[in-house]
């Protein structure tokens, strides 16, 4: 019953609700972008959610982030959220990483991962996210949201550009403002966040047109949505043809930009 609506879809029905319960997503940031994705995947029964993140609740931050709550200020988000999506769906199991992502423990954590969701609010985490999924050949969903924008591409490597192909290397410290400092619309990561989670479940049971070889970008304020085709970039330093980065890089932490 709980997935009734699921099954009644001819493109989903009862073998695609079951490639979804035996899917495996690890949200990056239980944030903004990473509350919303789990929240719906969590509903839709992906069997095994992980959730790294090792920030503490903030009262700011429940203005935009749906996973916690005004009585779990100050612990950990990654226990909130998995109390969060579990109390939603019994069916599933939530793993809570209380870690910060780094070239050292990245590749254990997501190798046991069908595909990785990236909600993080830094360009170096971003950056390490990208080329460890290219790496070790994991799809990316990945997202990004600045005060009355977002913008989510899907990333399946061997057959799409990265995220390099894009943005080749981060900007300097202090380049962009932290939407702790430009200001964030609370719905805005919500919209992205269903978009991701949209990507995530359409990956899951390879039905539709992924954002593959494109970056779609959503404005509020005119709500108009812009699609963007992005080539690979053989010269790209992590998927090129002769790549130049093929050890992780942890970049200067100075570099952030929060969601």
């Amino acid at each position: 019953m709980r997935y009734s609506r699921h099954i009644l879809l001819p493109e989903v029905g009862g073998k695609g609700q079951e490639k979804i319960l035996n899917a495996k997503v690890l949200l990056v940031g239980a944030g903004g972008l990473g509350s919303v994705v789990g929240y719906y995947l969590a509903a839709a029964g992906v069997g095994t959610i992980g959730v790294v993140d090792n920030d503490r609740i903030e009262i700011s931050n429940l203005q935009r982030q749906i996973a916690h709550n005004t009585g779990r200020i100050g612990r950990f988000k990654a226990d909130s959220a998995r109390e969060t999506y579990e109390a939603l769906n019994n069916d599933i199991q939530v793993i809570a990483y209380k870690e910060r992502l780094t070239s050292r423990n990245i590749k254990e954590i997501i190798t046991n991962y069908d595909i990785i969701v990236d909600g993080s609010d830094n360009f170096p985490t971003r950056y390490l996210v990208n080329d460890a999924c290219v790496m070790l050949k994991k799809i990316l969903i990945s997202a990004a949201v600045f005060r009355f924008e977002g913008q989510v591409m899907s990333i399946y490597p061997t057959d799409s550009p990265c995220y390099r192909c894009l943005f080749e290397s981060p900007p300097p410290p202090g380049m962009v403002p932290s939407c702790q400092e430009a200001g964030i619309l609370g719905v805005v990561p919500g919209v992205i966040g269903c978009l991701q989670a949209t990507e995530v479940i359409k990956a899951i049971l390879g039905i539709g047109h992924p954002l593959k070889g494109s970056l779609l970008i959503w404005n509020a304020l005119d709500m108009s949505f812009r699609r963007v085709a992005i080539p690979r970039n053989r010269e790209c330093p992590v998927c090129g043809d002769h790549p130049t980065i093929t050890d992780l890089i942890d970049y200067e932490q100075a570099c952030s930009i929060h969601t």
